[in-house]
């Protein structure tokens, strides 16, 4: 059942879980990932970079996510992530994407604010739900770099206010891509983020990127501290990458796409399920 965003977030921020938001590259992840909701009964949001955009278009991205959705009876959103301009998240939006998130997080702060207010304003027209960031997510991935600038709680509450934002993605501390040691996070910030943005009435759901390194006590600590939407890439394309290698290694023969297909398509559901399962969200459907 394809839809957008904001009721699973807002219903996840009322139940106290958080909805898995998977990065998928081709249609088997894609089959993988609403396959693994359809099983768990979760909500579940399809979700693509940038520069998996310049791979496959938005437009056959997106009739991929929505060709997945129609076969499934659970709720899932095709979301631009990291959507870096305002151009881009257009296209996606005229593409059918019912989730955008535009991240100006290496702008100041005024600069952060007018983008995320322009793709606001054509997105609330169209009735699709936006995600920004505030702060740097570190680490390196698919084309992303941060700079692990922590998300200052005053700062969100007027941005918040400034740009209405459906979302807010927070830097505490998480990486894109693979950790280089062991992740610290700033948890107690995450809760004044959120103590904040109560006080002053602008409460939204949070998200968290850079999971897919996490223990799953981490994730779960971030949810019970308000995180609503949990991002998971990394592990999904090592699952993957893995599965084809084993089917190749293993018969040299095998020269059917489809054959290696099915084996990454049963590995990602696998990583998915279990991601669903930490997040909360197994049954919310």
């Amino acid at each position: 059942m394809y839809t957008t965003s904001a009721k699973m977030l807002a219903d996840a921020r009322a139940g106290g879980y958080a909805v898995g938001a998977f990065n998928f590259e081709n249609m088997e992840m894609a089959l993988a990932i609403v396959s693994a909701a359809e099983e768990c009964r979760a909500p579940v949001i399809l979700q693509t970079t940038p520069s998996t955009l310049k791979y496959g278009s938005p437009e056959v991205m997106c009739s991929i996510a929505k060709a997945a959705a129609a076969a499934v009876s659970v709720p899932v959103a095709c979301h631009l992530d990291h959507g870096n301009s305002a151009e881009l998240a257009g296209r996606c939006l005229a593409a059918g994407y019912s989730s955008l998130m535009i991240d100006g997080s290496k702008l100041p702060l005024d600069g952060n604010v007018a983008v995320t207010r322009q793709v606001v304003g054509f997105a609330s027209g169209a009735g699709v739900p936006v995600e920004a960031e505030l702060g740097m997510i570190g680490g390196k991935e698919d084309g992303m770099t941060g700079g692990d600038i922590c998300t200052d709680p005053d700062t969100a509450v007027e941005f918040v206010r400034r740009t209405g934002t459906g979302s807010l993605a927070v830097a505490i501390g998480t990486a894109h891509g693979i950790y280089r040691g062991v992740p610290v996070l700033d948890t107690g910030r995450l809760s004044l983020i959120a103590g904040k943005l109560e006080e002053a009435g602008l409460s939204l759901p949070l998200v968290l990127h850079g999971a897919s390194g996490l223990s799953d006590a981490q994730v779960t600590e971030c949810v019970s501290r308000g995180i609503c939407k949990v991002n998971f890439a990394t592990e999904l394309r090592q699952a993957y990458t893995a599965a084809v290698r084993e089917v190749l290694s293993s018969d040299t023969a095998v020269f059917d796409p489809k054959a290696y297909g099915k084996a990454a398509v049963a590995a990602v559901r696998e990583q998915v399920k279990y991601r669903i399962s930490v997040c909360g969200c197994e049954g919310k459907a």
